[in-house]
């Protein structure tokens, strides 16, 4: 059996650049978990100044990224 890859995007509630990359991220029709970094101390302290971030495994796009930059992340 193959390990799917799993993508991330870690984000918080009231954030609107974490509502631009999720729009992003959803126009790429990939599958992801949104995870609020508010849900653990440890996301917190790692992400809290700069999200939203687009993860799988130990690649991560921070943001500001946009559509072409996502389409680049997604091929590597």
């Amino acid at each position: 059996m193959q390990n799917e890859i799993e993508y991330v995007l870690y984000h918080t509630d009231g954030c609107h650049l974490c509502e631009l990359a999720l729009a992003l991220v959803e126009q790429s029709n990939v599958d992801f978990k949104h995870v609020d970094i508010c849900e653990t101390a440890e996301l917190a302290a790692r992400y809290g100044t700069s999200i939203p971030v687009f993860a799988c495994g130990q690649r991560e796009l921070c943001w500001p990224f946009d559509a072409s930059a996502l389409t680049q992340f997604l091929g590597e």
